[in-house]
């Protein structure tokens, strides 16, 4: 209990340290915040495909990892098509937006829900160092999530420190979230592989639709797909260090 209690908070309080640059400048160029996100996109992926849909398959069977996944996905999709979506470019319109800038702390808080619930169960499933992958691997995406709510408020007009505040509560449901989805595979222990396919179905959604897309439409698409597979191969490498 006390190992995922800290990992759930390490990955939550990551989207906090990730907004901390903004002391320093308000702005990252779409080169650095492309190799960035695909850094991250590649160590979801690997934590995905190598960590959570293996185990969900040895905990049950083949029928459980696709509805697991699909359920997943179809749960992300859901929630970004009611919740207001904001990126990079628009921070950068110097629009003051206080509204906008309200809904997406609102937003970006309910997105790390399920980030959350994966790192839960995945504590909670009781293989050996899973949840400290999925942790880790949630909180290197938390970082780059956290420094882009943080520009979009400073480009609102907010103050940096507030921007931070702000960023730093919208991870602290992650961790919420996390003590949730263990309470809940411990009391449910057949939803486990539920909650591990489900995680990674949630993990891909967010690669796919979200972080590939944005890292390839301003001209750095060849730094960015070796940030991908750099970040791929880290995250294998953790697994096997890990296994």
């Amino acid at each position: 209990m006390n190992e995922m209690m800290l990992g759930g908070f390490l990955s939550a309080v990551s989207t906090g340290i990730g907004a901390l640059p903004v002391l320093l400048f308000k702005r990252l160029s779409h080169r650095h915040m492309d190799i960035l996100l695909a850094l991250t996109a590649g160590i979801m992926v690997a934590a995905s495909v190598y960590g959570l849909m293996p185990t969900a398959l040895k905990l049950s069977n083949l029928f459980v990892l696709c509805c697991g996944v699909l359920l997943g996905v179809a749960s992300l999709s859901v929630l970004e098509e009611y919740l207001p979506h904001a990126d990079i470019e628009h921070a950068k319109s110097g629009v003051q937006l206080d509204s906008k800038s309200l809904l997406l702390v609102v937003a970006m808080s309910l997105h790390n829900l399920p980030e959350g619930l994966s790192i839960g169960v995945s504590y909670a499933s009781q293989v050996e160092g899973l949840g400290n992958v999925v942790a880790l691997s949630i909180g290197l995406q938390n970082a780059p999530e956290g420094l882009l709510i943080a520009l979009f408020l400073t480009n609102q007009g907010i103050r940096r420190s507030t921007a931070i505040g702000l960023a730093v509560l919208t991870g602290s449901i992650e961790w919420l979230a996390c003590l949730l989805g263990a309470h809940l595979t411990s009391s449910f222990s057949k939803l486990i592989p539920y909650g591990l396919s489900f995680a990674a179905g949630a993990m891909l959604f967010i690669v796919y639709k979200e972080l590939i897309p944005e890292t390839h439409g301003h001209g750095h698409e060849k730094a960015a797909t070796f940030s991908f597979i750099v970040g791929l191969l880290m995250m294998v490498c953790i697994l096997v260090w890990f296994g």
